[in-house]
């Protein structure tokens, strides 16, 4: 009766073990990606929703106290009392005087905040007469157009440093006078996301609520 012979049991050659590392790594990968693009998705949304509770923030501000809030110039989220000094000409958003329980953008940086010094004098609450200060905030998109105007620039500039962390383009340029910020979707060099409160917008909420004379 023929005997066979059976080769006792071994473990896994090291080129076998290779394979199954690069297969549990390529499934990780496909996992990973997408779970990333659905974060960083999330972030863009959320950044987009509190932006929209700022401006309200910001609107409800004015209509309580006459005018709008300086930047926090002290890291403790209440607005200056001016706006008048270098500091206070772009900073954080006064989260705290806001009433937002929050002042970090969706990648934890500080929201970036500036407001036209004629529309944030406690000393002279907003009127139909209230015009522009020398620095005229104006916005443009990626391309350096216009998107505002000289006859109706922004009254205030709410934006995130994005995930980068950093202010781009025109954003990292600050200016005291005739500033110019830009706003557009993201790109590689350009990932800030910026909204501006326009005077009209101001103005109809302040006659609502029977604030404006």
């Amino acid at each position: 009766m023929p005997r066979f012979l059976v080769r006792p049991p071994q473990g896994f050659t090291l080129l076998e073990m290779a394979v199954v590392l690069l297969i549990l790594a390529l499934l990780l990968g496909g996992l990973i990606l997408p779970l990333a693009a659905q974060r960083e998705a999330r972030q863009w949304r959320a950044a987009a929703q509190e932006l929209a509770e700022i401006q309200a923030a910001l609107l409800g501000y004015a209509v309580l106290h006459g005018h709008l809030p300086c930047p926090d110039v002290s890291g403790d989220g209440v607005a200056a009392d001016s706006c008048v000094a270098p500091s206070a000409h772009e900073n954080l958003l006064p989260f705290k005087s806001l009433g937002l329980n929050d002042g970090n953008d969706p990648w934890g940086a500080r929201w970036r905040y500036r407001a036209d010094a004629a529309f944030a004098n406690a000393l002279s609450p907003i009127a139909l007469s209230t015009g522009f200060s020398s620095a005229r905030l104006k916005v443009v998109n990626l391309q350096g157009e216009m998107l505002n105007t000289d006859k109706e620039c922004a009254i205030a500039i709410i934006y995130s440093l994005g995930p980068n962390g950093k202010a781009d383009g025109r954003n990292a340029l600050f200016a005291a006078s005739d500033a110019r910020y830009q706003s557009g979707p993201p790109t590689p060099e350009f990932d800030d996301t910026l909204v501006w409160l326009a005077r009209p917008a101001l103005f109809a909420r302040l006659a609502a609520a029977g604030r404006l004379r």
